[in-house]
């Protein structure tokens, strides 16, 4: 099954064909740390564990205290985990499955 972005674009394209090419975590600091700020990769990094906590049945509370996150940003993730593209759901998936190998 083919998807197709709201967002494609040729810009974009080639964003995510230099990250493909990211060929382990110390490229993927390098890279990041230069075409993203600090904030910006915290705050990726934060929804990705907000992610994981709402699939893990966390409360909004309990995850607003372990991550700092907003209610409003919770309430949009969790949107994401039910009707969004499955990035998420992919990524934390992947994920698991990694971490269950190790």
């Amino acid at each position: 099954m083919s998807y197709e972005s709201k967002l494609k674009s040729g810009f974009i394209d080639e964003l995510f064909e230099g990250i493909l090419m990211l060929k382990d975590k110390e490229e993927c600091y390098r890279f990041f740390e230069d075409i993203c700020t600090i904030k910006e990769i915290q705050s990726l990094s934060q929804r990705l564990m907000v992610a994981k906590l709402l699939r893990e049945k966390k409360t909004y509370n309990e995850i607003e205290e372990i991550t700092g996150t907003s209610t409003a940003t919770i309430s949009r993730i969790n949107r994401c985990l039910s009707y969004g593209a499955e990035g998420y759901n992919m990524i934390l998936d992947r994920l698991k499955e990694k971490n269950e190998k190790e």
